[in-house]
């Protein structure tokens, strides 16, 4: 029992800070409404269509503001008051979730009206993302920062697995518009979390000063630090090719197991689920290096293969969930190397071009995606991912040797100290 509590209580030590605490519980029911319109979205247009091309169509509109403006977002993030920001962008957020209720409740809108509300979405993420991120950082101590982000992906993993089910049964039974509806709803939570937070407790960064040239000074500083420049280019080619979930996963359950909507909201959860799992045990990590990214990477990409190699649709919820499980992985290791490598002054940046190559790149590879299943079906979309993701973890593997330094590309980085959480800092400390 004792050995059970020290292990609880390394797994949830940041939930302490009560900040932090607020946040947790804030963005918990936030993230379920999000995937109320997530999932909603794309079974409406899949509706409507019942076409591959235009789900990804879809992922484009969703996405493509953050690969348009998701640079300067992290530069708003930097210059701004991060809780305040975010304030701003959720309720903004919450009003977008009404429109694509009013819609729905049409019966049948245009599809491009859809769309433009659900590019709205997108700019409300990209300026969302890097904030959001970048704040986690300033709720607790340093050395708790992993732990923090390890958590933070775990509550947005742990949303998944209600968030689509609830979807399915909504959908089913009072339809589409009333999931976008408490979605909206679902946003008093975190707006409500942020205004109850003590200020004078947070450790804000450094407010990067206004001046000519810094979107381009964020780009030269993250190419000249290996150890945000190899995981960053991963990112890049695994949130274009790998992640693309919301384009291959309806096909697969609908066209090639003959499944329902329900089915693949079931098989969402289960994926859910082994992001959960993989999350909580991400965090009990006390240290992240790029071995972490490279070897996550790569395991993903097996787990995809074997999900497109699934003989039955019962086999494809136990790979499914190993998809979630080695998913969640990358995404924590990734995330959490470039949260502590990156300067404070530059975090807003390094995260909004994190945010960019994973999310932003969506628009590209959503919709090669829903051409490849248009063309050769859902098994050939899932193995395109699973070879990007061993593709990405190859060359990164390779990338680092080149830099010089197998775990942190410490020779040829400058700034803080390397990404490793320093022996120091590996014991818990009380908040």
């Amino acid at each position: 029992m004792t050995r059970f509590r020290l292990a609880t209580g390394e797994t949830f030590r940041s939930l302490r800070v009560r900040n932090f605490r607020l946040f947790f519980l804030g963005q918990g029911i936030s993230q379920v409404g999000n995937w109320l319109t997530l999932v909603a979205q794309s079974l409406l247009v899949l509706h409507l269509t019942r076409s591959g091309v235009a789900l990804g169509l879809l992922t484009a509109a969703q996405f493509g503001p953050i690969l348009l403006l998701g640079a300067w977002a992290g530069l708003v993030a930097d210059r701004s008051d991060k809780r305040r920001l975010l304030m701003a962008v959720q309720a903004f957020a919450m009003v977008q979730s009404f429109l694509l209720a009013a819609l729905a409740f049409l019966g049948d809108p245009p599809l491009v009206a859809v769309y433009a509300v659900a590019s709205l979405g997108g700019l409300a993420m990209a300026f969302d993302n890097p904030a959001r991120r970048a704040f986690v950082v300033e709720m607790v101590p340093q050395d708790q920062v992993p732990n923090a982000v390890s958590l933070n992906s775990a509550v947005m993993t742990s949303s998944r697995i209600i968030g689509p089910a609830l979807a399915g049964l909504l959908i089913a039974t009072l339809g589409y518009g009333w999931a976008f509806v408490v979605d909206g709803a679902s946003y008093v939570a975190v707006l409500v979390a942020l205004a109850l937070m003590r200020t004078s407790e947070l450790r804000p960064s450094a407010v990067a000063e206004r001046g000519r040239g810094q979107v381009r000074e964020g780009l030269r500083y993250v190419r000249q630090v290996p150890a945000l420049f190899i995981p960053l280019a991963m990112m890049g080619v695994v949130g274009a090719l790998s992640f693309n979930f919301q384009v291959v996963l309806p096909l697969l359950v609908t066209r090639t197991f003959g499944g329902a909507a329900a089915t693949f909201t079931l098989l969402l959860s289960f994926m859910s689920v082994g992001s959960l799992v993989g999350a909580l045990v991400s965090a009990r990590r006390t240290e992240v290096d790029v071995t972490h990214v490279v070897a996550a990477s790569a395991a993903f990409g097996v787990a995809m293969l074997l999900l497109a190699a699934a003989p039955s649709l019962p086999l494809a919820f136990p790979l499914g969930f190993a998809v979630g499980v080695t998913s969640i992985s990358f995404m924590t290791a990734s995330t959490a190397i470039v949260q502590m490598r990156a300067e404070p002054s530059m975090r807003g940046r390094v995260l909004a071009l994190q945010a960019i190559l994973f999310l932003g790149s969506t628009p590209i590879g959503g919709p090669v995606l829903g051409v490849v299943s248009d063309l050769w079906g859902a098994r050939a979309g899932l193995v395109v991912g699973g070879l990007a993701g061993i593709g990405a973890a190859l060359w990164g593997r390779w990338a680092f040797r080149r830099a010089g330094d197998d775990r942190s590309g410490r020779g040829a980085s400058s700034g803080p100290d390397p990404v490793l959480v320093s022996e120091a800092a590996t014991a818990p400390q009380p908040a």
